[in-house]
């Protein structure tokens, strides 16, 4: 947060030079800490002619290997997805000890300084304890009624006891040799001679058999029932994310204590004279972390592996009850609609995988295809349902998502990541002209996006399904409905001419005007951004461990899109009674439903961004997002609409046009200094919510 007033004290000091006398106190800190994404001042250049000095910020990127150099590299190049999570694997060595806790085992016993009477246990106890506790008791009653089961009976009644409350209990296991030890010297002062300890065989032994047959009896009707039991513990406890710790805990109990002969299992509390010599199989201290939302298997967040089976389910229910025998459209909408938010994450995930291990041209092309196929398949199959119904409504839900989208990309993500940043770092800095080149191409891509709307205003003909009058001769006002902007007919001789050589013209003009904009910040004036990579303890792919390398993900990335595709049709076969029946607007649930909930990984990665101090790359995601959506979603719905005749049209209505260029100027205003606070986040916010109200009050678009 100081990088901005070094770099103004550095370029001062060029023009007064008593001024460079004074050290700084975070210059040397800020060279000899380099973290990714953060910028420190590397020069001044000065203008001799109005005293103007403009500092260029040079940008030095951490990364642990060259993959992970190349992923956040991208990361700062127009047109490439953002991505925060890691592609490849983290030493775990160099992670912090709260990250380190995430990943243990339970298995070790670690000096207890707070208390275990927490809100956690507490909820522990009322969700998963008393449950567990009242299994083994039942377990242990049936087990000694078998006779030959007691020993394990016994141990159920320990372990019915320690589940209750686990926290600050370990289960310990005794090896073989000190727990023959510990039948004839049960203190262990002293190790026992080898004779001594071969009096003792004969009478174990004989015993061995006994041993035998009750694993069998246990093994056939104790076990299998704990087994679901703990099964159902993991299965609650893994769906919850934050009691993760639950999980580990029966997973470990179910695979490896109860498969343990009971004479070796001891419980008892860490710190107490435990007599023989053992080593901790299980100790856990709390049941809840909410740092477990960074939790990740195999490079994914748990949140999307927790969503992944919910796609499935979406699928045979969506496509197997047709008739809605199971459950109503309602429902399968909302299903469909929270399904698309782990595939979207697939998808960027393997696009950045992708992107990191390829090279530069390979990553655009990658970016360029699969960076907006969420989007796509969902407008696609919006205007073939629509078209093939024969209604317009489709279309502007269609309009409504596009305009929802560039409002929460240009409004509500750097709105609520200035928030965040902005209550943590107070004032954050970014780079300005790379957030000037993002402003020009939004300007450029509004422009171009509504001008067909501003043609059809200032030479359509106003036209009107029915016009009453409210007067009984017919002198009195006129009450028109469904009025609309018809650019065919025929006004005082003259002709209209249709508005597609426009729209055509603005679908070419647009991808060109990306990619100058491709070239200007990656190949001419790549200097904006002056990234320099250091910290790679690995040099090539060789000295990184990928977790997906390029054919999984693009398997996995072939396979989402199918998938988004699938839950993108359902999604537009069961909108029709939520639109049809609603009572809120239909411009309402474009706006937001559908335009948002496919952006929340891209809202994820800004906030991150942010709290990371690096808002150059916070404000990049949702220009990224706003830039594609004009340039490259819009285009290809057009040419789409050329090959397949679905009746849409580039022509807007007055409400998505105003709110559009007015947040257009407002986040270019607030862009200008290239500073930002909680204060210019609140703006875009409530300017945001203050578009959703309008949006909600309004009346149903024609054809809805």
């Amino acid at each position: 947060h100081r990088r901005g007033s070094l770099c103004d004290r550095l370029c001062a000091a060029s023009l007064q030079p008593e001024l460079a006398e004074t050290p700084s106190p975070t210059f040397t800190h800020q060279h000899s800490h380099a973290t990714p994404g953060y910028s420190s001042p590397s020069r001044c250049a000065h203008t001799s002619n109005d005293l103007w000095e403009e500092c260029t910020c040079k940008t030095t990127i951490r990364a642990e290997n060259e993959v992970e150099a190349h992923k956040l590299v991208n990361n700062y190049r127009f047109g490439f997805r953002k991505w925060k999570s890691h592609v490849t694997e983290r030493p775990f060595e160099d992670r912090s000890d709260i990250v380190k806790e995430l990943y243990s085992e339970l298995n070790f016993i670690k000096p207890q300084t707070g208390s275990l009477v927490t809100c956690g246990n507490i909820v522990y106890v009322f969700l998963f304890g008393w449950w567990l506790s009242l299994a083994y008791f039942l377990v242990s009653f049936f087990m000694f009624l078998t006779v030959l089961g007691v020993p394990y009976g016994k141990l159920c009644l320990q372990l019915s006891y320690y589940f209750l409350w686990p926290f600050g209990k370990s289960v310990q296991k005794a090896s073989s040799m000190m727990r023959r030890c510990c039948v004839k010297f049960p203190h262990c002062e002293a190790i026992p001679e080898v004779d001594e300890v071969r009096e003792t065989t004969p009478l174990l032994d004989t015993a061995s058999l006994e041993r035998r047959v009750s694993t069998y009896v246990w093994l056939l009707l104790g076990y299998p029932l704990l087994c679901v039991v703990h099964a159902l513990a993991c299965l609650l406890s893994w769906l919850l994310v934050f009691t993760i710790p639950v999980t580990k805990m029966n997973a470990r109990t179910m695979g490896t204590i109860l498969l343990m002969p009971p004479e070796e299992i001891r419980i008892t509390v860490p710190g107490k004279n435990q007599g023989c010599e053992t080593r901790a199989v299980l100790c856990c201290y709390y049941a809840f972390n909410w740092y477990y939302y960074k939790y990740t298997v195999d490079g994914l967040n748990v949140f999307a592996v927790n969503l992944l089976p919910l796609v499935i389910i979406t699928l045979v229910i969506g496509y197997v009850d047709k008739d809605n025998y199971c459950t109503n459209s309602e429902t399968k909408f909302a299903l469909a609609m929270v399904s698309i938010m782990p595939l979207s994450y697939y998808i960027g995930m393997g696009i950045a995988s992708i992107s990191a291990q390829s090279n530069f041209a390979v990553g655009a092309v990658v970016n360029a295809t699969f960076g907006s196929i969420t989007e796509l398949t969902f407008y696609i199959t919006a205007l073939l349902r629509g078209h093939q119904g024969g209604t317009k409504c489709y279309e502007e839900v269609v309009k409504s998502a596009l305009t929802g989208t560039l409002l929460g990309c240009v409004l509500f993500i750097p709105g609520i990541s200035m928030i965040l940043g902005g209550c943590r770092h107070q004032e954050q800095r970014f780079n300005s002209r790379s957030a000037g080149v993002s402003s020009a191409l939004l300007f450029i891509s509004v422009g171009g996006v509504f001008a067909p709307t501003l043609f059809s205003k200032a030479y359509g003909n106003l036209m009107c399904d029915s016009c009453t009058s409210s007067a009984a001769n017919g002198s009195g006002p006129l009450v028109c409905r469904d009025c609309h902007y018809d650019l065919v007919g025929v006004r005082g001789g003259v002709r209209f001419a249709e508005p597609w050589p426009l729209i055509y013209t603005i679908s070419i003009l647009l991808p060109a005007a990306y990619v100058v904009g491709l070239i200007f910040t990656l190949k001419t004036h790549s200097h904006i951004y002056d990234i320099h990579i250091s910290g790679c303890h690995a040099s090539g792919h060789h000295g990184a461990v990928v977790h997906w390398s390029r054919w999984r993900a693009l398997v996995i990335l072939i396979t989402a899109t199918l998938l988004m595709s699938a839950c993108a049709d359902l999604t537009t076969e069961h909108i029709k009674p939520i639109l049809a029946h609603s009572h809120i607007s239909q411009y309402f649930i474009g706006v937001t439903v559908i335009a948002m909930i496919p952006e929340l990984p891209e809202i994820v990665n800004g906030i991150q961004f942010a709290l990371q101090n690096n808002m150059s790359l916070s404000l990049e995601v949702g220009s990224c997002l706003a830039v594609q959506v004009c340039m490259l979603q819009i285009p290809v719905l057009i040419l789409f609409n050329i090959f397949c005749d679905v009746g849409f049209v580039l022509i807007f209505s007055d409400l998505h046009l105003w709110s559009s260029i007015f947040s257009v100027i407002l986040v270019n205003y607030i862009f200008m200094d290239g500073k930002s606070d909680y204060f210019q986040g609140t703006a875009l916010v409530v300017l945001y919510l203050v578009f959703m109200a309008l949006y909600f009050f309004a009346p149903s678009p024609a054809g809805c």
